[in-house]
């Protein structure tokens, strides 16, 4: 099985549309969505994980194009500069993916990026800059 992120937009035609369904029921995925921004009759956008075998997933993409869905790789990824990290833990109670974490043993961050979803919650709230996105 393999997995990847990606960044599906789509126009406000299909936003009431069961796309994530029918990649689920039709194209055998498994969908996580991790980011969503879908307002009625306007252009909708999705930060999904999705994972199956090689055939499944190429049929899923294929419905995608079909249907009008513009699908790109998640390119965007949130770095952490442990060095400015001052251990505040202001992104601890941010962060909904839990890629931050304290250690409470010695009140330690650490981030886990491969829970990180690039909300990039963690940017703003960060006082000493320790957090950036990638591209």
């Amino acid at each position: 099985m393999s997995k990847k992120r990606i960044v599906l937009t789509f126009p406000g035609r299909l936003v009431d549309q069961p796309i994530t369904y029918h990649l689920i029921k039709d194209h055998n995925l498994m969908v996580n969505i991790l980011r969503a921004n879908v307002t009625p009759k306007e252009e909708g956008r999705l930060v999904i994980e999705i994972g199956g075998n090689k055939k499944d997933m190429e049929s899923g993409m294929n419905y995608l194009n079909e249907i009008g869905v513009h699908v790109q790789p998640l390119t965007q990824e949130v770095g952490w500069h442990k060095d400015r990290c001052t251990q505040c833990t202001a992104c601890i109670s941010i962060c909904p993916s839990g890629a931050f974490v304290v250690n409470r043993k010695d009140m330690s961050v650490s981030f886990r990026k491969e829970k990180c979803i690039a909300c990039e919650l963690c940017i703003p709230i960060c006082p000493y800059r320790a957090v950036e996105v990638n591209f």
